[in-house]
C-alpha cells in the first residue's frame, strides 16, 4: 500500500504544478492591468494613501503629463497622483508656503491691508544683483512701505523673489528660522517628501512631489485672501507700477502659483471650476517637472498644456460624470 500511495503522489505532482503554473499566467495579466488602471506603482511610501488613511482616487496612465509628475482632485475629496512621484525642485512654488505661513500668522480680513514694512537699503541695493542672477525680482526702493497685502500680491503674482526674502525675514525674524517653519508646517501637513531650503524656490535644493504640492496649495486656498490674488491677471505697486500674472492660464479661469527653471521645469499649482453636464466642480491640481530648458515662457506654456490636458482628460471628466452621478450636487466650500 505505501508504494501505491508513493506512486500516486509521483504522479499528481506535475499536475499540480501545472494547474499553479496556469492559474499564475492567468492572473499576470489581471495584476498588469490593476497597475496600469493605478498608473504605475513607482510611487514614494505614503504617496498612496491621502492624510487621515484614505486611499487616493485612481486615475489611469492616459490622464496624466507624459512628463514630469502631476495630481489633482476634486473639491474636498480624495486626490488622484501620478507615478513617478519623486522629490524634484519646484522652484517659485515654494512661494505658496511662503504665503500660507504668512496668512497663518497674519490672517488678513476682506480688505485688510494686515501689517506694513519698510524696504530696507540693502533689501533694495540687492535687487540688481539679484536679476543679474537670473532671479524673478519686483523692484523697490529703500524706504517704500509695503503693506502685508501688497507683499502678498508682490510674492504670488510677478512671483519676487526678493519679496519672499523680505517676508521670510518680516514674519519669520530670519531667513533662516523662516525656512525651519517651513519644514516644520510641511512636515505637520503630512509632505513627507518635502524639503524647503529657502523661502522663494530659486535654490534647486528646495524639493518635493506634486502630490505634497497640492496639499500645501489646498490648505493656502482655505484663505480668502489667497484665493483672491492668485486669481488676479495683474496688480499695482507702489515703485514696481502694473505687473503681470506669470500664469499663462489666468485668463482661461484658472488661478494658481507658477514656477520655472531649468531645474524644476515648469510648474503650475491651480484651480479652476469645471462644468459637465450642467454641474460645477472645483479642480485642485499640480503639475511639476514640464518642458524643458531654460526659457521661462516656454516653461510655463508646457506647464499650462499640462494642466489643461489633465483636466480635460476623458478619464478625469469622467471621474466629475461619477461623482454627480453619487450625488454630489454642489461644489464643497473650502473654509477659510
Amino acid at each position: 500500500m505505501a508504494a501505491r500511495r508513493d506512486y500516486r503522489t509521483r504522479r499528481t505532482r506535475p499536475r499540480a504544478l501545472g494547474l499553479l503554473l496556469a492559474l499564475v499566467l492567468l492572473a499576470t495579466p489581471l495584476v498588469a492591468g490593476w497597475h496600469l488602471l493605478r498608473g504605475g506603482d513607482d510611487t514614494l511610501a505614503g504617496q498612496g494613501r491621502e492624510a487621515g488613511g484614505g486611499t487616493l482616487t485612481r486615475l489611469p496612465g492616459s490622464a496624466w503629463p507624459a512628463r514630469g509628475q502631476a495630481a489633482i482632485v476634486l473639491g474636498d475629496g480624495r486626490p488622484a497622483v501620478s507615478p513617478h512621484q519623486r522629490p524634484a525642485p519646484i522652484a517659485s512654488l515654494a512661494k505658496v508656503m511662503t504665503a500660507y505661513l504668512t496668512l497663518k500668522r497674519h490672517p488678513l480680513g476682506d480688505g485688510d491691508p494686515g501689517f506694513t514694512m519698510t524696504v530696507s537699503p540693502a533689501q533694495a541695493e540687492a535687487v540688481a544683483a539679484e536679476a543679474d542672477e537670473g532671479q524673478s525680482v519686483v523692484p523697490v526702493a529703500a524706504g517704500e512701505r509695503l503693506t502685508e497685502r501688497q507683499l502678498l500680491e508682490a510674492l504670488l503674482i510677478p512671483s519676487g523673489n526678493n519679496i519672499a526674502r523680505m517676508l521670510a525675514v518680516g514674519v519669520g525674524g530670519s531667513e533662516a528660522d523662516f525656512v525651519d517653519a517651513m519644514n516644520d508646517e510641511a512636515r505637520a501637513l503630512g509632505m513627507s517628501h518635502t524639503t524647503y531650503t529657502d523661502p522663494s524656490g530659486f535654490d534647486p535644493g528646495t524639493v518635493s512631489t506634486a502630490a505634497d504640492q497640492l496639499r500645501a496649495f489646498r490648505r493656502a486656498m482655505r484663505f480668502p485672501a489667497f484665493r483672491r490674488i492668485v486669481s488676479m491677471a495683474s496688480v499695482t505697486l507702489p515703485v514696481a507700477g502694473t505687473v503681470a500674472n506669470f500664469n499663462p492660464l489666468i485668463d482661461e479661469g484658472y488661478g494658481g502659483k507658477t514656477g520655472s527653471d531649468s531645474a524644476a521645469g515648469g510648474c503650475l499649482a491651480f484651480s479652476t471650476e469645471v462644468t459637465v453636464a450642467g454641474h460645477s466642480r472645483t479642480a485642485v491640481g499640480v503639475v511639476m517637472g514640464q518642458g524643458e530648458g531654460s526659457d521661462t515662457g516656454a516653461l510655463l506654456a508646457a506647464a499650462g498644456e499640462a494642466a489643461e490636458g489633465l483636466v480635460d482628460s476623458v478619464a478625469f471628466r469622467r471621474h466629475i460624470e461619477n461623482d454627480i452621478r453619487v450625488g454630489n450636487a454642489a461644489p464643497p466650500k473650502l473654509a477659510p
